[in-house]
């Protein structure tokens, strides 16, 4: 239970702190060591994937997902209830494809966009300036909702059924 408690709490404070004007910069990149290849690293936001080799997947992946338009209008309701927390890689291929689907939901859905977060990790799942351990992340991408600070489920990697019927299922 205690770790429960602990988990929640830095949850919350990674939140409050992107909301009360964190001053962590946006969209860093780096050349990763252990592929010798340059990927976005710390926190990111749309601008930074619509950029690199992350770009094209953005485009394309964004403008032509069709989303369940029911399943939208469902999401209206309540999602805005939840802080979101995606968890990327620039250079994951599930990345490149589920996180831009993931955001074209959350705009069909007038999700505000100061209640998503979202974090691009190295080949280890690691960032470089943030603190990953407790996140639990074995693949990516990991999409977190959480509510009043507490984790109420995850996709992880690929959806189940769909992005919009995943997040659903945890929203109700």
């Amino acid at each position: 239970m205690q770790s429960n408690k602990m988990y929640a709490f830095i949850c919350l404070l990674i939140f409050l702190s992107m909301k009360n004007g964190f001053t962590q910069v946006l969209n860093q990149s780096l050349v990763d060591p252990t592929r010798n290849r340059e990927i976005l690293i710390d926190y990111v936001n749309k601008e930074g994937l619509q950029t690199g080799e992350f770009e094209s997947h953005y485009m394309d992946e964004y403008s032509n997902y069709s989303a369940d338009n029911d399943a939208i209008n469902k999401l209206k309701e309540s999602l805005a209830e939840y802080d979101i927390l995606i968890v990327l890689a620039s250079w994951c291929i599930d990345s490149k494809e589920q996180v831009p689907r993931f955001l074209r939901i959350l705009d069909l859905a007038a999700y505000p966009e100061e209640k998503l977060l979202m974090l691009a990790v190295d080949f280890q799942k690691k960032a470089r300036d943030v603190e990953t351990d407790f996140l639990d992340i074995a693949r990516v991408p990991t999409f977190i909702l959480y509510k009043e600070g507490i984790e109420k489920g995850r996709i992880v990697e690929t959806p189940e059924k769909s992005l919009e019927l995943d997040l659903l299922e945890i929203i109700e």
